[in-house]
């Protein structure tokens, strides 16, 4: 089988972290997360994987599973409250959560730029009810494609904390104004997590300099003071609940990432007036 070639940008050939995250997972005894997708795909592109996630930790590879994880647990419960509801997946990457989430119903956007998105289509087909945007989540052009009229979700999987926190506070306020009552969930890092990241993470899978994080935020309740239409329903750590059945070193790997909020999940709706 021919390999696809990728030539994608700095930012955005990070995709390759969770889609291998997903795969290796996929390929365990017990795993958290069935993705035979991701394997399919990664086995289908022209790179040498092994440069990047050598050296890489448990706790990397375990914290992309569990954000897909956490993300698809709030799609479910807002399926069951909207069955025909939009979901807008911001930097999709080569994400699988529409395969894994399709109820029949819905209506799904996929959102990134566009040699992702051109890539993304080797893999991926639109169709009726999904379609496939180009461009930045920071550029306004995209949300005037939305159903606003429709109860909508915007699902974030490693997007926000590449960029200054100027401009996530731009984007909130944007989507405050256009869609009152949507919901937003993404994950989030606490400073020290964006520390760490760039050092074990970025640096070890051989990442430059213009690849690293910058935003991060301690408490998501800060959050609610850049517009007062934001309320932060949750925040939620993520190896709470799988760090049982393993290793003392892995237990307390996945405690103190825990307790110094280097991974978490954040899930903000917007009031309406």
């Amino acid at each position: 089988m021919e390999k696809q070639k990728m030539e994608l940008g700095a930012i955005q050939k990070t995709l390759l972290f969770p889609l291998w995250g997903r795969a290796i997972e996929t390929k365990k005894e017990k795993p958290l997360l069935m993705d035979h997708t991701a394997v399919r795909i990664m086995e289908s592109l022209d790179d040498d994987f092994s440069s990047h996630f050598n050296g890489l930790s448990v706790i990397s590879q375990l914290g992309w599973v569990v954000r897909s994880m956490l993300i698809d647990q709030i799609i479910v419960r807002f399926l069951q409250k909207n069955p025909n509801g939009t979901i807008v997946d911001i930097g999709c990457g080569l994400d699988t959560t529409f395969e894994r989430m399709d109820n029949g119903t819905l209506r799904w956007y996929d959102l990134d730029m566009p040699d992702t998105i051109e890539l993304r289509r080797k893999f991926f087909q639109e169709n009726e009810r999904r379609t496939f945007l180009s461009g930045s989540f920071l550029d306004e052009a995209w949300l005037e494609t939305l159903p606003a009229e429709n109860n909508i979700l915007f699902v974030s999987a490693g997007v926000f904390y590449y960029y200054e926190e100027k401009d996530i506070k731009l984007f909130f306020r944007r989507i405050a104004q256009s869609f009152p009552g949507c919901e937003i969930a993404f994950d989030a890092s606490s400073p020290f997590g964006i520390k760490m990241a760039n050092k074990m993470v970025l640096k070890k899978g051989g990442m430059g300099e213009d690849t690293f994080l910058k935003w991060g935020i301690r408490n998501a309740k800060e959050m609610e003071s850049w517009d007062d239409r934001l309320s932060v329903l949750s925040e939620e750590p993520f190896f709470k609940d799988i760090r049982t059945n393993r290793d003392l070193k892995t237990r307390l790997q996945l405690y103190f990432s825990d307790k110094t909020k280097m991974q978490y999940l954040i899930h903000v709706k917007v009031r309406r007036d």
